[in-house]
Formats: C-alpha cells, sequence, structure tokens
C-alpha cells in the first residue's frame, strides 16, 4: 500500500470517526427512529408547519447517518481491494482516485456538520445594495445577484426574489432573494460585506478601469421556533406600486409594502406577489429576520457597521476582491483564500471562499 493511499485510507476513517462524534452518534440514531415512527402516525400531517420542521429534522439526520457508514465503508473496502489488485497498475489507479472523491466528501461533511448555530439550518434573505458609483456598481449589483442566483442552483436550492429597484440604466440600485435550501443561511451567512470590483467599465466610452462596490446582507428566515417580538407602534408601514421585470417574477401593481422599524431604522421591502396582504406578511417575516440578525451581531459583539446601512460601501470596507484587469484575481481579504478562476467565481463558484469563512469562525469560536 502506497503511503499516498494509506494517508487517504487514515483521511476517511478520521473523518468518519469525527462525524459520529459531532452526530453523538446514540442519540442520533435513536432520535432518527422517533422521527420515522412519528412520521408513520395517521395525524402527523394535521400541523403541517410542525411536521415539516419534524421532517426537516429527520433528513439532516438520515443524510449524517448514511456519510459516517458511506465513508466508513469505501475506507473498509478500499483495504480489501488493495489486497485483490496487487500488481494491477490500472486497478489501484483506480481505488486512489475513487479514495480521493471519498475524502473530498469527508472534508465537506465536516464542514458542514459545524453549522450548529442556532439559525444556521433556515433559509436565508439575501439583500444586495450598489454602492455609490451609479451605473457601473448598480452594475456590479446585478453581477453579484447572479452569482447568489448561479450557487443556490448549483446546490439544488430554490430562489424567489422578493424585492428589485432598477438602475436607470443597467443592472439594480438593490435586490432581496430568498434561498431556499438546507443550512442555506448557515453557508452564506460569512457573505454580509462589502465586494469590490475591479475591471474596463463596459459604460466608459474611453475604456477605463473602474472599482466598483456592492454590500451584500444575509439574515436567515425565522421559523416558530425563535421568538422575536416587535411593538407594531416602532413600524411604519408604507405601500407602493411595484416596480421590475413584471411577469411572474415582480408585478407592478399598488401591492408592494415598505416597513420601517423606526428604533434601528432598518427598512424591508417585498412585491414579489400580486397580493398586498401576502406581500405585508412577507415583509414582516424579512423585518423579523433582519431584527434576529442584529441580536447575533450584539451577543457575537462584532461591531459590524456596515449593517443595516451605517457605513460607507466603498473603500475599507470590503470583504473580497474581484480584480479582472489588469489581471485575474478574486481574493477574500479575511481569510485569504484566492483564485484567478474569476469567471467561476461569478457564475457560482464560491464554495472555496464559503467553507474558509466557516472554518475560520469555528476557529476564532474554539480559541475564546
Amino acid at each position: 500500500m502506497s503511503a499516498e493511499i494509506k494517508s487517504l485510507i487514515d483521511q476517511i476513517r478520521s473523518s468518519a470517526a469525527l462525524l459520529r462524534r459531532r452526530l453523538d452518534w446514540d442519540t442520533a440514531t435513536k432520535r432518527l427512529d422517533e422521527l420515522t415512527t412519528l412520521s408513520e402516525k395517521p395525524d402527523f400531517w394535521d400541523d403541517p408547519q410542525a411536521a415539516q420542521a419534524m421532517m426537516r429534522e429527520r433528513q439532516k439526520l438520515a443524510d449524517g447517518i448514511e456519510t459516517v457508514e458511506a465513508l466508513e465503508k469505501e475506507a473498509e473496502d478500499a483495504g480489501e481491494l488493495l489486497e485483490l489488485a496487487e500488481g494491477d497498475d490500472a486497478m489501484v489507479a483506480d481505488i486512489e482516485a475513487s479514495l480521493t472523491r471519498a475524502a473530498a466528501r469527508a472534508e465537506k461533511a465536516e464542514l458542514a456538520a459545524l453549522l450548529s448555530g442556532e439559525a444556521d439550518g433556515n433559509d436565508a434573505y439575501v439583500q444586495i445594495n450598489a454602492g455609490e458609483g451609479g451605473t457601473e456598481s448598480q452594475d456590479w449589483a446585478s453581477i453579484l445577484r447572479r452569482m447568489y442566483v448561479r450557487w443556490a442552483e448549483k446546490h439544488g436550492m430554490k430562489v424567489e426574489e422578493m424585492d428589485e429597484r432598477e438602475g436607470e440604466e443597467a443592472g439594480i440600485k438593490s435586490a432581496t432573494l430568498q434561498i431556499k435550501g438546507e443550512s442555506a443561511y448557515g453557508w452564506l451567512k460569512s457573505e454580509q460585506g462589502v465586494h469590490r470590483l475591479v475591471r474596463i467599465s463596459p459604460f466608459d466610452s474611453s475604456a477605463r478601469r473602474h472599482t466598483s462596490f456592492a454590500s451584500v446582507t444575509v439574515t436567515p428566515v425565522i421559523d416558530d421556533n425563535i421568538d422575536i417580538e416587535i411593538d407594531p407602534s416602532d413600524v411604519r408601514t408604507d405601500t407602493y406600486r411595484a416596480s421590475g421585470a413584471g411577469g411572474q417574477h415582480v408585478n407592478r401593481t399598488d401591492s408592494a409594502v415598505r416597513l420601517t422599524h423606526e428604533p434601528t431604522g432598518i427598512v424591508v421591502q417585498c412585491q414579489n406577489d400580486r397580493s398586498q396582504h401576502r406581500n405585508r406578511d412577507q415583509a414582516w417575516q424579512m423585518l423579523r429576520s433582519r431584527l434576529y440578525e442584529l441580536e447575533l451581531q450584539k451577543r457575537r459583539e462584532v461591531a459590524d457597521a456596515s449593517y443595516a446601512g451605517k457605513t460607507d460601501i466603498g473603500f475599507g470596507h470590503q470583504i473580497r476582491s474581484y480584480v479582472l484587469q489588469p489581471y485575474q484575481m478574486v481574493k477574500d481579504l479575511r481569510t485569504e483564500v484566492e483564485t484567478s478562476d474569476t469567471q467561476g467565481v461569478l457564475d457560482g463558484d464560491i464554495d472555496r471562499f464559503l467553507s474558509a469563512s466557516l472554518a475560520a469562525s469555528v476557529a476564532a469560536d474554539d480559541e475564546e
């Protein structure tokens, strides 16, 4: 057995053992059996919201247990196959390739297991705002929106546009997406901050290089397990005519709703439905989400002045730079992770940045 293959097998076994501990294996398997039994009862779906929450919990446990068992089997089978493959270089190469893929899955599963925050498993709202700079920044904001939509689609998640303000000539002034999928908030929460783009502007007839900024705010969709109290007297409600693409995405009737939470200055708006009542309900859910994230910020004692629009969207506040000219480079300024595959990143390949931020935040928590 080569040193490389032995290292891969050891890595997979180590990851499986770590995932077993994080799952609390005996408790997890017992809870899975309980949830399976409950789901088979005739009255299980009498309370659809509670049933859906339990089914999500069941699926998460089942996926975790299945991952551990698959990794353990991969390591065990590899040992047996290597004995049969003695002298067969092609078969050994296939085994090594399979182990490499399994090791990558194990690493990803370890990161996913770190998503243990109160709301990490929830859906997410992603709000994108163009910075100063007119058309150039508004175009950059629309590129970021596309990047997050592509990322969600690559991971089998659904995206619903809650609100959009179009730019005068191109792009968007702002947009709010609801991304629905397992641990959407846990994965995306580190994207909150200012994103900087350097490129030759397609809107500059002199083909000069421009620097543009856009801010991203990520908040969890709040379920009934998290209690956020809001005094209705603190909230101003405005209705207005919706703007945007129209059609199936954003309607153009007088049904759009804007809520302003006066004590914090937080503003949310929703215009994705033709029903003002449903837009109002969605806006209140978004407001609860923003206030919950604000409370998390206080708990973490992180002075994130960019939250709720209190910081300039510009130099000195960015979390990531996307340089398209004079060279190709995307670099996260917090983790130092970088890549020259700028097109891949803008097409939604941002997992390397999300994983590094998640690992760094967990390491920081461990040090405290």
